[in-house]
């Protein structure tokens, strides 16, 4: 049976991450980016002053008391908490093992034009939302799809379509990305790093030890805990795990690099070199880029979910009222989730002996023995924290709250497709699925659980970015408007709501505060 999922997943995976998928995916980055002059650069003090400047304002750290609502450092917490997961330790590794030195380089790439992405989306998300049933902000692809593209002459079935498919993909992907792919890299890493062999040596079927199904059982209940209470449940929860968990590895792997500092010039070399003429390998010619290409692409959008819409979910639920203000939230998203995070994973495989053989040989693609791309990290950490197995430990630790926090996030996500599917008073349904899939990924081997979260990311990205390209002209709109009221001074109507109520009850709010 699993080789035939296998078999089924490889054939969708080869046409959503073909030649029409990365194009679409880049391609939207590139638009945005240009359509808006390159916000990102231009415009990097405003939306740094916004985001990381802005972490001990009031208005944005404070709790709130509205149902389902939550500040903005809640919301980016959520989000991060959805996207600093198991890409961005053992999806780097992956990436490096496939695709070279070299994908680090294109993985760098979609970040860049992914911020981009990611700022339309959460603008479009903030600008479409509105109150659900239970008095909830709801927002998301699929209502910049319905009322986006769906509001254009003749395309109102189309934006329908696009969005229902859109909310499948989600729920979907949420099993895969949000529950299987993640809890199999955390039952492979604590399993290896806090190993029972009374546990591990019981094997129940298929290779599948009784401790991995224990383990499973664990996070089940764990996750059943957080999640059944809803988005703020979530949201606290996620607010005091990410930022410690983030500074905890970024400052391990800040260590590993210090110590092994005559070694980050050659890794950074390797890393431009790489792309452009990928070690013997990964293969030879155009199609050793291209697989290094399609490799950065690929864990890229897996570790920072820019272009696939889910992280829109979670930032509409923001008490921020101006969409350009959440989108820049988007930007930071994408910038610490793979510029930092991933970029310390990359340098840590690659200066801990990993260019001369160590954990990882950069020039022969081995990897050391007793060590996948789940455990490559973990290893590159004990070449310098050896005693006690103290560095696979850290990275486990690592690894299951990056991982676990992620299982949290994307409940929320997959249940806010089910609430615009189903009914905003049915969702508790799918939060309880959700938690049952979660034993699955403990018994999937790694392989086939990463290959099925791929294929659910590119069949949720396509209907999402159709709708992003489409709202380009709305976005520079909103985001021109934002700038010349917020830098240029200029005393213009604010752009907030594609609904005339919310518009006029959030422009008053807005009012209200600047008095």
């Amino acid at each position: 049976m699993l080789d035939k999922i296998a078999e089924i997943n490889g054939s969708i995976n080869g046409v959503v991450w073909g030649i029409f998928g990365l194009a679409l995916l880049i391609g939207t980055g590139i638009i945005v980016t240009l359509s808006t002059k390159v916000f990102q650069i231009t415009h990097i003090g405003l939306w740094f002053k916004n985001t990381l400047g802005s972490l001990f304002k009031k208005d944005v750290i404070k709790h709130r008391k509205e149902k389902g609502t939550i500040s903005p450092f809640q919301a980016l917490c959520t989000a991060l908490a959805a996207t600093v997961g198991t890409g961005n330790i053992a999806g780097v590794a992956a990436a490096i093992c496939i695709g070279g030195a070299g994908a680090v380089f294109w993985m760098w790439v979609a970040a860049f034009f992914g911020m981009m992405t990611n700022f339309a989306e959460n603008t479009l998300g903030i600008y479409f939302r509105r109150k659900n049933s239970e008095g909830e902000w709801s927002g998301g692809a699929m209502y910049y799809l319905q009322d986006g593209l769906g509001g254009k002459k003749g395309c109102k079935w189309i934006g329908k379509i696009l969005a229902v498919l859109f909310c499948i993909f989600t729920m979907l992907a949420s099993f895969g990305i949000g529950s299987m792919g993640q809890v199999n890299k955390i039952v492979a890493n604590v399993a290896s790093a806090f190993d029972v062999k009374s546990l591990s040596n019981i094997i129940v079927f298929e290779g599948v030890s009784l401790y991995s199904i224990i383990i499973g059982v664990v996070i089940m209940i764990l996750t059943a805990i957080i999640t059944l209470g809803g988005v703020k449940r979530i949201a606290n929860v996620a607010e005091k795990i990410v930022p410690f968990m983030v500074v905890l590895f970024v400052l391990g792997s800040l260590v590993i690099i210090g110590i092994n500092y005559d070694a980050i010039i050659p890794a950074f070399t390797a890393i431009f070199v790489n792309a452009f003429k990928p070690e013997a390998f990964v293969g030879g010619g155009l199609g050793a880029i291209i697989i290094a290409m399609t490799q950065g692409f690929k864990r890229g959008v897996f570790s920072n979910e820019a272009g696939l819409g889910s992280s829109v979910m979670v930032h509409s639920n923001s008490s921020v009222k101006e969409p350009v203000k959440q989108g820049m939230w988007g930007i930071f998203e994408v910038f610490a989730d793979t510029m930092v995070v991933c970029t310390m994973t990359a340098l840590v495989i690659l200066t801990s002996g990993g260019l001369n053989g160590g954990v990882f040989n950069a020039k022969t693609g081995e990897i050391a023995a007793g060590y996948t791309d789940a455990t490559l990290v973990g290893g590159a950490f004990n070449e310098v924290f050896g005693w006690g197995n103290i560095g696979e430990r850290f990275v486990a630790i690592a690894m299951f709250l990056f991982a676990f926090t992620t299982v949290l996030g994307w409940s929320h996500y997959g249940s806010k497709a089910w609430e615009y599917l189903f009914g905003a008073k049915t969702t508790f349904v799918f939060r309880i699925i959700h938690v049952c899939t979660i034993i699955f990924g403990a018994v999937l081997t790694s392989s086939l659980a990463w290959d099925i979260s791929d294929t659910f990311n590119g069949l949720m990205m396509i209907p999402n970015l159709i709708g992003v390209i489409v709202m380009v002209p709305l976005v520079i709109k909103i985001t021109k408007n934002y700038v010349d009221r917020k830098k240029n001074g200029k005393d213009v109507e604010p752009i907030l709501s594609y609904d005339p109520v919310i518009q006029n009850e959030t422009a008053e709010a807005i009012k209200a505060e600047e008095e």
